[in-house]
Parts: structure tokens; C-alpha cells; sequence
């Protein structure tokens, strides 16, 4: 009897050696981006013998995705994955989590500790140098390297916010398109209903442009209606965008934005929970693991109809 009490033991051990449990915290619930990027983990973590994920919706609240990282502290996760509200404040996540001895991997936005991570720690993302640069550049061609642009930024605190938009002004400033000029630019927060807004006021002013550019794919959506309501011809303006989303996708097919850049979001989501599950079973993993951004047009759209859904 004992021997088969200890048998059935080691069967049970042996079945849950790998049994991790992967506390995330996300950002926003409501952004289309970031719902692909969880369904990346998701999906990964359900691939994976053993791996559970407890999801968490930060609703862009920095204070509350501390709160949710305390929380996963508190109650023993395995791993922590964090989509950061606010890089700013991703030290203090990096050092909670490094002194309760739990691996902390953070997805898509950028950490402001990036370079100093500790071994327990990576991040999982594309190089946002590389997004900004390709959607400008080829709005610049498309313009022939001149004419005025309204730029739609993301939130004010976030790293591929305020990357994105450098690399627009860092094009512009080539001798290639220094025959652009930035008429405005305001912070939508990834938004569209925020960007239809404010790309009707721009409307109202009556300036003549050429171009928007939006640091991602909501908010060029967004002034995209806001021009169709107002009866702009779509056709003599150059829209770009970012993330290469299936509504983005399908504004491309309708002939109404004209550039956007492919984020591998199910590729960085299924990275980040390899990453995680590495960590805590104590394997080695990149500090920064990089997924590259593509440059998408209408003449190869369709070779990514379904990469993000």
C-alpha cells in the first residue's frame, strides 16, 4: 500500500512540476491593439502544459496596475507580465517583483528600465524607431517629399507615443521630405473617438493639408471619419497609421488610409508568455527580445489580412 501511495505521489508531482501560473496586467481592455496582443498570450499560455493566466484591465491607470502587480505578488504567481500603463513607473514593478523573487516580463511598451534589467526581467516588443520611420517615409513619398501635416499622437507618457512622433520630425528634417511642415499635432491617446474629435476642430479652421499621420491605426481611423462627415475627398489626402489592425486593414481596402506598419502583436504576446513561463522555470531568456515592424500599402495588404486576428 505504501508503495502505491508513493507511486501515485510521484505521478502527481512529476504532473505538476510545470504548473505556472502567469499574472498579467494589461494596459487597456478597450484598445484593439492590445485585445490582439492578449489574445497572443492567451492563446501561447493554452499551447503551453501547465500554464494558467490570471488577466487583469489596468484601465490605463498607473496607480491601479501597481495595485494588480502587488496583488499577483501577494498571491504567488509564478511570473508577472506587464503591458505598462506608464513606462515611467515600470521601476518600481521591476523592484517589487525582483524582491519577491518572481520574473516580471513586460510587453509592448517599452520600460523605462529597458537597460537595466535584472536577470529575473525582459522585455518583449518592436523597435519603435523603425514604426514612425517607415509610416513617414512613405507618406513623404507619397507626397513627393512636400505639403502640410496634422500628426496625431498617443498619450503623452508613453515611450512608443513619444518615439513615434520623434521619428515623424526626424523624417521630416531629411533632405528627402524637408519640404514637409507639421501644421499641428495633439494627443488622442490611441483613441478614435478622441481623434474624430479633434480632427474636426482642425477641419473647422479651414487650413489646407496634405496628410495625417497617427501614431497608430484608432486614431487614423478616427480622422478618417471625421473627414468623410465633413466631405473631404479622401483621395487627395495621405493618411497614415500604425499596427496594422484588421480595421485598419479594411480602411486600407476601402481606399481611405493609405499607410500603416505592421506590429506583430500576436508574435509579441506569444514572445512575452514564452518569456514569462522561461523565467519561472528558471531558464535563461533575452533581456530585450525584439519583433521587427513591416511597412504595409495597398499593394501588400493582403499578405497580412490575417496576422492580427
Amino acid at each position: 500500500m505504501r508503495k502505491l501511495l508513493f507511486a501515485a505521489m510521484s505521478v502527481l508531482l512529476a504532473g505538476t512540476a510545470h504548473a505556472e501560473n502567469i499574472g498579467i496586467t494589461i494596459a487597456r481592455s478597450d484598445s484593439a491593439f492590445l485585445t490582439i496582443l492578449r489574445q497572443g498570450m492567451e492563446d501561447r499560455a493554452a499551447k503551453l502544459d501547465g500554464v494558467s493566466v490570471q488577466v487583469e484591465d489596468a484601465q490605463n491607470d498607473p496607480s491601479k496596475q501597481l495595485d494588480q502587480v502587488q496583488n499577483f505578488i501577494s498571491s504567488g504567481v509564478d511570473a508577472i507580465v506587464v503591458v505598462a500603463v506608464d513606462g515611467d513607473g515600470t521601476p518600481a514593478l521591476t523592484k517589487m517583483a525582483s524582491a519577491a523573487g518572481i520574473p516580471i516580463v513586460y510587453a509592448n511598451h517599452p520600460p523605462a528600465d529597458a537597460d537595466a534589467l535584472p536577470a529575473t526581467a525582459a522585455f518583449v516588443g518592436s523597435n519603435e524607431i523603425d514604426s514612425g520611420t517607415l509610416e513617414t517615409k512613405e507618406v513623404c513619398r507619397l507626397l513627393g517629399g512636400k505639403g502640410s501635416v496634422y500628426v496625431l499622437m498617443g498619450p503623452l507618457n508613453n515611450h512608443s507615443s513619444l518615439t513615434r512622433t520623434k521619428d515623424i520630425h526626424d523624417v521630416i528634417a531629411t533632405d528627402d521630405c524637408k519640404g514637409m511642415s507639421v501644421l499641428e499635432e495633439q494627443s488622442a491617446n490611441w483613441d478614435r473617438l478622441e481623434a474624430s474629435n479633434i480632427m474636426t476642430n482642425w477641419l473647422s479652421t479651414g487650413r489646407e493639408f496634405d496628410a495625417v499621420i497617427a501614431n497608430n491605426d484608432e486614431m487614423a481611423i478616427g480622422a478618417i471619419q471625421a473627414m468623410k462627415a465633413a466631405g473631404t475627398d479622401m483621395s487627395k489626402v495621405v493618411v497614415g497609421g500604425i499596427d496594422a489592425t484588421p480595421d485598419g486593414l479594411a480602411a486600407m481596402a476601402a481606399g481611405d488610409l493609405d499607410v500603416t506598419v505592421f506590429q506583430n502583436a500576436i508574435a509579441q504576446g506569444a514572445t512575452a508568455m514564452d518569456a514569462a513561463v522561461a523565467l519561472a522555470r528558471e531558464e535563461k531568456t533575452e533581456r530585450q527580445i525584439w519583433v521587427p515592424f513591416e511597412l504595409v500599402t495597398p499593394e501588400n495588404m493582403k499578405d497580412y489580412a490575417k496576422a492580427n486576428q
